[in-house]
């Protein structure tokens, strides 16, 4: 036979569809060049494929010996199934190689997923490295301890930390039980901080619920937040097609037994005001449109922070804040180069930074976990509840507020110091950051309102 159309028959035999063919099981119709090109554009191949054994294709030297023509092995195949060798299909010679490219389980790729999310988290400037500012860091650690406090208003010049400071808390907030895939952060054991669905369940006698625990969650409430998305939506569509309350979360629900901090907080929205001013006072959110009306709890610490420089906050949410810490610039030379040198070296490598203050964290944690658990066991005399309700009123203070925020807050600082009973000393450390902000506003005062509280409780307590 002339040597072209040899050449073509033996093409015409050997084609890439008909070998693939060959070794795909009958049922399989996809030939197997294919799924090398399937393979080479990025899909997975999941599971062996099964090949006859041995592999072979007919060794021909003519074509009047195609009937009888022993099969001879494939080079570079193995009988059976084809071990894992590379990833996808491998063409060399002539040959390829398939390769089993086992999928990730679903823990796996959770795994993987929070991994991936932990590392690409801005890095938070640890607490135990903040320089100064105590007052400001001692308010917040009583409200971590005692979150019914109500809260931490920071008010002081640019530039000194505030934001920094209460970012850093995150690492410093303790775990909390709570009902897995809940976006209301519900309690198992508490119903008055069960989201709807969880609190339906357990009035059905559900013991079955999923608990966690998990980290106070810390919600950052930007300036440009509409109300919808502040306080959750209802799907009008999804309710009216299909007879349910689609509710869509906001950020108070994401807030509820957490931390809701608004920087700039004098800047906010007045509509936006007067919904934290609901939501803090009630301890609920309610949501109501076109004639359907959702509630959730909403119970949260809020903090807040802002520059006395671009205007004064509302007295009725000022008023609402348990507690109210000035921050001022630092004036000593040597303090202010520590700080600068403490944020270069923090953003040069912050793994590092972090890393070098990990043992002060940890010490923290523990102390603020003991306070915790101690606070119930704190106790106040008789006779000091009645000296600070009498600051209060000599001070005018409007509202009961000032006495109930001044002996919690007491309380905790005792806790956090490790001790069952409240002494003189813990009041006058609390009793200027409680009723600072709740004395009436005199234009012709020159003297700052700390100090007024502070001249009034010696004046009391001698």
């Amino acid at each position: 036979m002339p040597f072209l159309p040899l050449l073509l028959a033996m093409a015409s035999t050997f084609s890439p569809t008909s070998a693939a063919r060959a070794l795909l099981p009958g049922s399989t119709s996809r030939p197997l060049f294919l799924a090398a090109a399937a393979a080479s554009s990025g899909n997975v191949i999941s599971s062996y494929i099964s090949l006859p054994s041995p592999l072979c294709f007919p060794a021909r030297s003519s074509p009047s010996t195609e009937s009888n023509t022993p099969l001879t092995p494939l080079p570079g195949l193995f009988a059976g199934r084809i071990q894992p060798s590379r990833k996808g299909l491998d063409f060399r010679r002539g040959q390829f190689t398939v390769c089993n490219v086992a999928a990730p389980t679903a823990a796996e790729q959770e795994a993987t997923a929070s991994a991936a999310a932990k590392e690409s988290q801005r890095p938070v400037y640890p607490f135990a490295a903040i320089v100064g500012q105590d007052e400001m860091k001692l308010c917040l650690l009583l409200n971590v301890i005692d979150p019914k406090i109500g809260g931490v208003m920071i008010m002081g010049d640019r530039g000194t930390g505030k934001s920094t400071t209460v970012r850093s808390l995150v690492d410093l907030l303790p775990d909390i039980r709570v009902v897995v895939g809940d976006p209301f952060n519900s309690d198992p054991d508490d119903p008055e901080v069960m989201g709807p669905e969880v609190s339906e369940r357990v009035l059905r006698g559900d013991t079955s619920l999923p608990v966690t625990t998990a980290k106070i969650t810390m919600v950052d409430l930007p300036l440009g937040a509409t109300e919808d998305r502040v306080c959750g939506t209802i799907d009008i569509e999804k309710a009216l097609t299909e007879g349910v309350k689609a509710f869509e979360p906001g950020l108070l629900a994401k807030a509820n037994r957490g931390i809701l901090y608004v920087d700039e907080v004098n800047l906010l929205d007045d509509h936006l005001v007067d919904v934290l001013l609901d939501s803090a006072a009630s301890g609920w959110n309610t949501v109501e449109r076109e004639g359907i009306s959702i509630s959730h709890p909403a119970r949260f610490i809020l903090i807040g922070s802002g520059n006395p420089e671009e205007g004064e906050l509302r007295p009725q949410l000022l008023d609402r804040f348990g507690m109210h810490a000035q921050v001022g610039t630092v004036r000593d030379a040597e303090l202010r180069v520590k700080i600068v040198d403490e944020r270069a070296r923090f953003d040069r490598d912050p793994k590092t930074f972090r890393e070098s203050y990990n043992e002060e964290q940890e010490k923290l944690q523990q102390q603020i976990s003991s306070a915790r658990s101690n606070l119930g066991a704190v106790q106040i005399d008789h006779d000091l509840r009645v000296k600070i309700s009498k600051v209060c009123s000599e001070l005018n203070v409007d509202g009961l507020r000032g006495d109930i925020v001044t002996n919690r807050a007491a309380k905790a600082l005792a806790a956090l110091k490790g001790r069952d009973s409240v002494t003189v000393e813990d009041i006058a450390t609390v009793i200027p950051n409680c009723l600072r902000h709740r004395l009436r506003k005199d234009p012709l005062e020159s003297i700052d309102s700390g100090l007024i509280v502070i001249e009034k409780f010696y004046e009391v307590f001698s």
